[in-house]
């Protein structure tokens, strides 16, 4: 059982004094004490006492070590049929099932792999799983039957389907189908189909630029519709920069209102950037982070909401594949009825990185209107490299002034050497992006060229100290881990020391947000694939070491975060393409498709 590492300056407390002694009795490792306070409250060590298997809690511990640890404080006499032991494999299968992005699972799948884990009687543990209240079972009847049976007469009600989930993501998916369908109800056309084209005739006038048909289409959708997915590819980001300035004027003329944000604040300040560059930088809409738009005050809270909505009848998101069903709940519940939503993605990507798919789901359960952007033609080699890995080919394309550079290695050792050789001397001297706008993407955290040792060659060689803080000082690239006032999952920014001997973290677009906790940094010098999903850079580098297990959403996500210049590090020989070829997606159990049918 390995130790968790204690959150820098944290400090001891009743709570954490009691749960480490209960933990020493327990042969656990008392660093334990503190994720299990902020995980059970502050009666953890009172549970954890009465109930040796709520250690399962935490997603590092396995079964076969709280099982030990149970057998230590209650003898050999346990039985695996123990309701206690039972709700919490429960629990912890549903817990890992989040991790790998699923919301729910259906009842009989459950059973079995809760019968897997040495429980025989999986129905009685399943009950006293949803009798501790952090497990709910959702029910809905199949939509592919006949509802008459034979002579014309109704037929009976089929069984209903059960489906499990942790609480807050079972709740969360419902809020956000249900949120979804009132918006979608009470969206009334803001303009009708002419007044909109006029509208967007305008804006191209304005920006001197053409805009495609299909965009026009597509922004007479928005106009037209209370909810809208307008999906494209890496070619397509023209295409979307006309539709947040053409949204900009279709909310002033409506006098609605336009908000435009982005999961992250690399995601926002790269949708500015492009928007400067069409001539419509702050002139019409200006894209701020999500965290910012919702006013996040930590994880799971937000100022904007049902009794305090955003203040714009119209809403634009991009980059929603990042979406989760959580944050996807906290923004539909905060707009107004009435308000156009409008989510736009890239459907090649990779889901989230929290819990749901949702917007394949929005587009496969065809209850909402979905639009296709047009790629622009040319749109150059990053979009062709994109556009190759999108159709299952690992190829190469030309790239003269090296938008594109493909670096072999032999191995983890050397494509980690190759990656310190581009981030800090060969892309700064041949392409002219700084080191501090090149962002390390690598597939993997482990190994030689997985994120962890990246971080720690990044940080001995651009700012060598002691990882005061959850292994990173001021100076470093940090990543944020967790929502936080102002911040969000997956912010990439620079940690400042501020007046008062507290911390900041310097965002991409220039903005400073003060942090909650410390706990929420880790090394940002090179982050995972997961990890950089919802963010842009002027320059990557992707890392494929000989670890990697890829699959083609993740090849795709790790080349399309680059605005500018892609180096790719590759040291994974034909596996890589195989799995670009083999594997062209990564399947999650949700509920968001039934929810939206059903209305």
């Amino acid at each position: 059982m390995s130790e968790a590492p204690i959150a820098a300056g944290s400090q001891g407390g009743g709570p954490v004094e009691r749960t480490r002694a209960v933990l020493a009795r327990l042969g656990a490792p008392e660093p334990l004490a503190e994720p299990l306070v902020g995980v059970l409250g502050p009666g953890a060590a009172e549970e954890l006492d009465a109930d040796p298997w709520r250690l399962l809690a935490l997603p590092r511990i396995t079964p076969e070590q709280a099982d030990h640890c149970a057998r230590r404080a209650l003898g050999e006499g346990p039985s695996p049929d123990d309701p206690r032991r039972g709700r919490a494999i429960v629990a912890h299968l549903l817990g890992r099932a989040a991790r790998e992005g699923h919301t729910a699972i259906e009842e009989r799948r459950l059973a079995r792999a809760v019968r897997a884990a040495g429980v025989r009687t999986a129905e009685a543990a399943m009950t006293a799983a949803l009798d501790d209240g952090g497990v709910m079972v959702f029910e809905s009847f199949p939509d592919d039957g006949d509802p008459f049976g034979e002579g014309g007469e109704a037929a009976e009600m089929p069984e209903p389907e059960r489906h499990y989930g942790l609480a807050r993501l079972g709740l969360a998916e419902q809020d956000l189908g249900e949120g979804l369908v009132r918006l979608s109800g009470t969206g009334e056309p803001v303009m009708d189909s002419a007044t909109a084209a006029e509208t967007v005739a305008a804006t191209a006038a304005r920006l001197g630029v053409e805009i495609a048909p299909e965009t026009v289409a597509a922004l007479v959708t928005v106009a037209l519709r209370g909810v809208s997915v307008l999906t494209h590819g890496a070619g397509s980001r023209a295409a979307v920069a006309h539709v947040v300035a053409c949204a900009a004027d279709i909310g002033a003329e409506s006098e609605l209102g336009v908000a435009v944000a982005a999961p992250t604040a690399q995601a926002a300040a790269a949708l500015n950037a492009e928007l400067t560059a069409l001539g419509d930088g702050g002139a019409g809409a200006v894209a701020v982070p999500l965290a910012r738009l919702l006013e996040c005050r930590g994880p799971g809270a937000f100022g904007r909401g049902a009794e305090r909505p955003v203040e714009a009848g119209l809403v634009v998101v991009t980059d929603a594949m990042a979406l989760d069903v959580e944050h996807a709940a906290a923004l539909v519940e905060a707009c107004a009825d009435g308000t156009h939503l409008v989510l736009v993605a890239d459907p090649a990507e990779a889901p989230s990185v929290g819990p749901g798919q949702v917007v394949a789901d929005l587009a496969a359960s065809r209850a909402l209107a979905v639009a296709e952007l047009p790629d622009a033609a040319g749109a150059g080699p990053l979009a062709e490299l994109a556009a190759l890995v999108a159709g299952g080919e690992l190829g190469e394309v030309a790239a003269p002034r090296r938008e594109v550079v493909v670096v072999p290695a032999g191995s983890g050792a050397e494509a980690a050497h190759r990656t310190l050789q581009l981030i800090g001397d060969s892309i700064p001297r041949a392409v002219g992006i700084p080191a501090e706008e090149v962002q390390i993407v690598a597939a993997t955290r482990g190994g030689e060229a997985g994120a962890d040792a990246l971080n720690a060659a990044c940080k001995a060689r651009f700012n060598p100290g002691p990882g005061a803080y959850n292994g990173v000082d001021p100076g470093d690239r940090v990543l944020l881990a967790a929502d936080g006032p102002g911040y969000a999952a997956g912010d990439v920014g620079h940690l400042r020391a501020v007046e008062g001997g507290g911390l900041a973290v310097e965002l991409p677009d220039g903005t400073s947000v003060g942090l909650a906790d410390a706990a929420h940094l880790r090394p940002g010098w090179a982050i995972t694939v997961a990890a950089a999903h919802g963010g842009r850079w002027p320059a990557v580098v992707a890392v494929f070491g000989p670890q990697t297990r890829g699959s083609r959403p993740q090849v795709y996500t790790a080349v399309t975060r680059a605005r500018h210049h892609l180096s790719v590090v590759h040291a994974s020989g034909p596996a890589l393409a195989r799995a670009v070829r083999e594997i062209p997606s990564l399947p999650r159990h949700s509920r968001l498709v039934r929810i939206l049918r059903e209305g």
